[in-house]
């Protein structure tokens, strides 16, 4: 029981749970948004009074369209959001932190693999290198 106890109080199940459910509230507000605002404003220019209630027949099988167009529209602005509050600005942090490190490797001349910057030999292609 201690082991499954530690299993579940780890950091990482954690926030991993909270990233879930914060997520699918995120997702459930989004999709509202868009059946409740975009959508409609979407259908009132082409004329129709509900878009997620467009759909097309085909020997009586009802094929309806507007409710996958409704979840396109929420698909792509949850996407949106991720790329642009989270993807964008965690690589510029990244990119901010690494940009004073040192470089600790060096291309080899002759197989362009990466090697120590303190090598003499290449231990790809065992080519000789002068010392830096």
């Amino acid at each position: 029981m201690d082991g499954f106890k530690k299993f579940l109080l780890r950091g990482n199940l954690v926030e991993l749970a909270v990233a879930v459910v914060i997520g699918t509230a995120f997702g459930a507000l989004v999709t509202a948004l868009v059946s409740s605002f975009i959508t409609p404003l979407i259908a009132a220019i082409g004329g129709k009074p509900d878009f997620a209630s467009l759909y097309f027949t085909v020997n009586g099988s009802k094929f309806p369209y507007g409710i996958f167009l409704n979840a396109l529209i929420s698909f792509l602005i949850i996407a949106a959001v991720v790329y642009f509050l989270v993807v964008q600005p965690v690589a510029a942090l990244l990119a901010r932190m690494n940009r004073n490190k040192e470089a600790t490797e060096r291309d080899c001349p002759a197989c362009l693999s990466e090697i120590p910057l303190k090598a003499t030999r290449c231990k790809f292609c065992t080519t000789e290198l002068a010392t830096p």
